[in-house]
């Protein structure tokens, strides 16, 4: 897809839900992809450069990344789709339903970055880079000693695809730091319905921080899951999952 080798895990049947993840890919055995299988067929690529997934050299921006998010819905030819986004990958599905709603059914973001809301003083978003990796954890967690990363227990490879993961974080979102921002101005732009999920607990993006975020789109809604930090579709699968089920199947607003 132009010329980019994309990864994509795909699980299901039904009304396409593409997924975006956030900091790190979706494991094949994520257990919400088996949860909302059931209800769709979800298409969950990995961003080129994350895990062992090839970036070329010239692919090194966030617009890279929307435009060939962009290329993929069209690819799947469905006036429905439903774009979920986690994280960092919530910043690519709100610059994406912004830039060309029409090809949505849906949107859920999930604990996005993508913003700015506070003065320039005040930080919005956790530095994950510049902050001790305990504190990261520690803030990332409703329950840090359940899902907090074991660097000491994992492999080899588990590690390589990590790093690669801060990489491409790296590159694709460090200046300016997990933010455009023109963002703000232009979600106004999305018109399709739209969910904005938030972990309680979440310690990378406050609550508060959610619900400007979807202040800012028209007609969006924000809903908090309880026990859950910056991963609710790992903390609280299940809760997740079953937020997400019933906003599909809610009946699209008419002229959506």
């Amino acid at each position: 897809m132009a010329g980019v080798e994309l990864r994509i895990l795909r699980r299901g049947a039904g009304r396409p839900v593409v997924l975006l993840h956030g900091l790190a890919p979706l494991e094949p055995d994520a257990a919400v992809l088996d949860l909302l299988a059931p209800h769709a067929e979800i298409v969950a690529p990995t961003h080129p450069g994350f895990g062992h997934a090839p970036r070329p050299d010239d692919f090194d921006t966030v617009y890279d990344l929307v435009h060939l998010y962009l290329d993929l819905l069209e690819h799947l030819d469905d006036d429905a789709v439903t774009l979920i986004g986690l994280s960092f990958g919530g910043w690519l599905a709100a610059e994406i339903a912004a830039a060309c709603p029409r090809l949505l059914g849906k949107l859920i973001l999930v604990d996005a970055v993508g913003i700015k809301v506070s003065d320039r003083e005040t930080p919005d978003i956790l530095d994950v880079f510049n902050t001790a990796p305990s504190e990261v954890q520690r803030r990332s967690w409703h329950d840090v000693r359940k899902w907090g990363m074991d660097y000491d227990a994992m492999s080899d490879d588990a590690i390589v695809a990590h790093a690669r993961n801060r990489d491409a974080l790296c590159l694709y979102a460090w200046h300016p730091y997990m933010h455009n921002p023109q963002l703000p101005r232009w979600l106004r732009r999305i018109t399709v319905p739209t969910l904005v999920l938030w972990g309680d607990s979440d310690g990378i993006v406050s609550p508060a921080y959610g619900r400007a975020y979807s202040a800012l789109i028209p007609g969006a809604r924000f809903a908090l899951i309880e026990a859950a930090g910056h991963h609710p579709d790992i903390e609280q699968a299940a809760a997740f999952a079953e937020r997400v089920v019933a906003f599909l199947e809610e009946p699209c607003r008419p002229g959506t």
